[in-house]
């Protein structure tokens, strides 16, 4: 670098001597003294050391900041926890829910009717039997009462058959409220 480029791109060494040059190169002090003397430096300086108690005061709103942002994680990290623990719960109940509903289901109510249906003629069927495999002459008050129990197993029963043949045809509706 030549000398007029040198005081070009550093105006403030123009006012140097050789000599003073020649020392400046020589001396690290001298130097060191001479570098941190120039306004660009100075400028560079100070500009560093306000970013640096910039950064230290970020540091410390940081650092008081720190217990609360602690405890907000916390707080987050246990309410995502309670959250999927309701998401599980939330599939279990929806489980149930479809299990109840299943038993409720048209199709379901269909093979009950048709179970107690076949039931209530069983059981009426057995009534009869051990009716007739009792004693041939029994008194007047059991026989009325045989009647009286036959006639409702019957009745329970054809209704029955009445709904389940109504249900084939049709003409049953099933409300889903």
């Amino acid at each position: 670098m030549s000398m007029p480029q040198l005081f070009h791109d550093f105006p403030e060494l123009s006012s140097l001597s050789r000599e003073d040059l020649e020392e400046l190169i020589s001396d690290p002090a001298f130097f060191h003294a001479t570098f941190h003397s120039l306004p660009a430096v100075k400028a560079l300086l100070h500009a560093q050391t306000e970013l640096g108690m910039a950064n230290e005061s970020i540091a410390k709103r940081n650092l008081a900041l720190q217990d609360h942002v602690y405890r907000l994680r916390a707080e987050t990290q246990d309410a995502f926890s309670e959250a999927k623990a309701l998401q599980v719960r939330q599939k279990e109940v929806e489980r149930e829910q479809r299990e109840l509903y299943q038993r409720y289901s048209p199709s379901f109510l269909l093979l009950r009717l048709r179970h107690s249906t076949t039931a209530q003629d069983d059981l009426s069927e057995s009534l009869a039997s051990s009716f007739v495999r009792s004693q041939p002459l029994q008194p007047g008050d059991v026989v009325d009462e045989f009647i009286r129990q036959f006639k409702d197993l019957r009745k329970t029963y054809h209704k029955r058959k009445i709904w389940s043949e109504q249900w084939a045809a049709d003409k049953v509706a099933w409300r889903d409220d």
